[in-house]
């Protein structure tokens, strides 16, 4: 079912609206909470809990587009659950916010940092400087979560040549964010 149409079944407050998103965007949630919770009963329960917030969030809002939107949702609800983990001092790691933490030039942690509409606005801008595979293997990594195996046999390449990449692409977001935050500051 094409998105405008979920969309307006949700403006209807018809419950066809959360069959249609979950039936078109389901896997994509599941992967998103896996790849960070990394258990399947916490994955699954966070794919419920968007199926409510978009339920919540439609109306007022029509996000365009609507995948962006529902991964969006799922993954802030997968990272506020790993959050609770964490905090509880269960054992979960997110290796792709570890990688990352060399590249935001600040003394924030990157998921306080990530949170900083002006770091996103950077980070958004770096990455259209980026070819689109290149920019997709980012995305894959760092918004998605993909292992590198993962990423490697999505683009039929071997693994080593994924993480030189992703070492690459880290190294010039760093240098990327470096300049903007001079620019910024000074």
């Amino acid at each position: 079912m094409d998105d405008s149409k979920i969309i307006d079944l949700f403006w209807q407050r018809s419950e066809q609206a959360i069959d249609a998103a979950a039936g078109k965007y389901g896997p994509m949630c599941y992967r998103i909470a896996w790849n960070l919770l990394r258990s399947e009963q916490d994955a699954q329960e966070c794919v419920n809990d968007t199926w409510y917030g978009l339920w919540q969030a439609i109306p007022p809002q029509r996000p365009d587009p609507l995948a962006a939107f529902v991964a969006k949702i799922t993954r802030n609800l997968a990272m506020k659950r790993l959050t609770y983990y964490k905090a509880a001092k269960r054992t979960a790691q997110v290796v792709s916010f570890e990688e990352l933490n060399d590249c935001i030039p600040s003394e924030m942690s990157p998921e306080k940092a990530l949170e900083g509409k002006e770091l996103s606005r950077m980070i958004d801008a770096f990455l259209d400087t980026l070819a689109p595979n290149d920019r997709n293997m980012f995305l894959r990594r760092y918004w998605f979560f993909d292992s590198i195996g993962q990423i490697a046999a999505g683009f039929g390449v071997s693994q080593s040549k994924v993480k030189m990449k992703l070492y690459r692409m880290r190294n010039a977001l760093k240098d990327y964010l470096m300049k903007e935050m001079e620019t910024y500051v000074g």
